[in-house]
């Protein structure tokens, strides 16, 4: 199905602070859009109201299968995620006192994704081998590099048709930047749409089929 995501001139904050002024994007299915920009100047709330974790103040956010329109802006998260939108949020928000395979069992627990459990979890050990031998490991006596592969992995347990990435190459190593690279160029094979949002441009350019800078809530030249 050829699908896209869409961002039109939306406005958004919180409360009297307006964060975003006439934002407009497209993200579509087999692509990987850049959104670059520095911290404070709107990524993460962007990300959020395609979530539906902030509701905007105007414009429209919709997801677009085969010319069917489906008006993000009136979904709850919960359903977000269950038409096959999923996050990787900022600052590798896992479950510690569980172990790597049942945290990714938790992200393959998506309505859409459970009659093909087995595969969608051989799709995430395959693009993170590590954690293949580390299933009963404790997801939070893993390294931070570790911790940001399994959240990855964890969402692509969900079989999803678009990810939102805040950030994933914060505080990485580059061997690990490399294995989070390699994942998302996997991603691309797989038909699955991805917002990449980071501050710098090094590890977007790698990756990354166009892009988008948000400078002071609105969007400039990339």
């Amino acid at each position: 199905m050829a699908s896209r995501i869409v961002v039109r001139d939306v406005d958004a904050g919180y409360g009297a602070v307006r964060v975003l002024h006439g934002v407009s994007i497209e993200v579509r299915d087999g692509e990987t859009v850049a959104l670059l920009g520095t911290n404070g100047n709107g990524k993460s709330t962007l990300i959020k109201c395609i979530m539906g974790m902030v509701r905007p103040e105007a414009g429209e956010i919709f997801l677009e299968t085969d010319g069917v329109r489906v008006d993000l802006t009136r979904k709850s998260t919960e359903e977000i995620v269950g038409l096959g939108i999923a996050l990787v949020p900022e600052g590798r928000r896992l479950f510690p006192k569980l172990s790597v395979e049942e945290n990714l069992l938790l992200g393959a627990y998506r309505a859409g994704a459970r009659d093909d459990i087995a595969a969608n979890l051989a799709f995430a050990f395959e693009a993170f081998p590590v954690l293949a031998g580390r299933r009963r490991q404790l997801a939070g006596s893993m390294s931070g590099g570790e911790q940001q592969m399994l959240c990855i992995a964890r969402t692509l347990a969900g079989n999803p048709s678009a990810i939102l990435l805040d950030e994933p190459s914060e505080g990485l190593a580059p061997v690990i930047v490399d294995q989070v690279a390699a994942a998302i160029l996997e991603l691309k094979w797989a038909g699955v749409a991805v917002l990449l949002a980071e501050q710098s441009a090094r590890f977007p350019e790698r990756v990354a089929d166009r892009g988008y800078r948000l400078e002071k809530g609105e969007i400039s030249p990339a």
